[in-house]
């Protein structure tokens, strides 16, 4: 079989941030894929055949089996050049990859992993009631993140600049999951909530609000472009 006429397949877990960054910019790139769920906490037998890890995403592109998903979408800006979501000078880049770096890390660790934890993935493979005082340090601690993000956003149209880049598809992946949950004080800042607004009514984000995870329902305004 020609590798670059394989069907582009995406193994993924549709709450996950890391998961959704990869499918933001697939559908940004217009890279048509298959979807294919993964109950990882099952431990599916293929999934560390397809990445040793054991981590979702993996991404199969042009017979390419890729994984970690910040490798894959900087693949995917290579791969596949329009629109080009990395800027052109070094500086710039590292900008993005910082950002991207902030999310994946540190507000992972701080927010989105503790809250997701208690508050979907406890239910969702019947491990117990959510810890209330880790969903409230989570919770505590997104203010400051809203807060520094905000500080950038009062300089520069997008997070790491002015033009659109991956640091904002992975800083919308990880606030999705969360706000599928309802658990973002968009209140808190206007030119956050104008930003996440403004990536969520991209074409590219029609996939995401469509998710529903079982025996979790989505917030009222979850799909909706113009809330509040």
């Amino acid at each position: 079989m020609n590798t670059a006429t394989q069907t582009t397949r995406l193994y993924h877990s549709p709450l996950s941030p890391f998961c959704r960054k990869v499918r933001l910019v697939l559908a940004e790139k217009r890279i048509e894929v298959e979807l294919v769920e993964e109950r990882y906490w099952e431990g599916p037998p293929d999934l560390r055949r397809r990445n040793p890890a054991g981590k979702l995403p993996v991404l199969r592109h042009r017979g390419n089996m890729l994984a970690e998903s910040q490798a894959i979408i900087e693949y995917l800006d290579e791969a596949v050049p329009a629109p080009a979501l990395m800027p052109a000078t070094p500086l710039e880049r590292h900008e993005v990859r910082r950002l991207c770096a902030w999310f994946d890390d540190k507000f992972n660790s701080e927010v989105t992993a503790p809250i997701l934890t208690e508050r979907v993935w406890k239910k969702i493979t019947r491990q117990g009631y959510p810890d209330s005082r880790v969903v409230k340090d989570g919770l505590r601690a997104v203010k400051d993140h809203i807060d520094y993000l905000s500080s950038l956003l009062e300089t520069r149209r997008w997070l790491a600049g002015n033009s659109l880049t991956l640091a904002d598809f992975t800083a919308a992946a990880h606030f999705s999951c969360l706000d599928y949950i309802s658990d973002v004080d968009w209140d808190r800042s206007e030119v956050l909530r104008d930003w996440y607004a403004t990536i969520k009514s991209r074409p590219a984000f029609r996939s995401i609000l469509a998710d529903q995870v079982p025996g979790i329902h989505p917030a009222p305004h979850y799909a909706e472009l113009d809330w509040g």
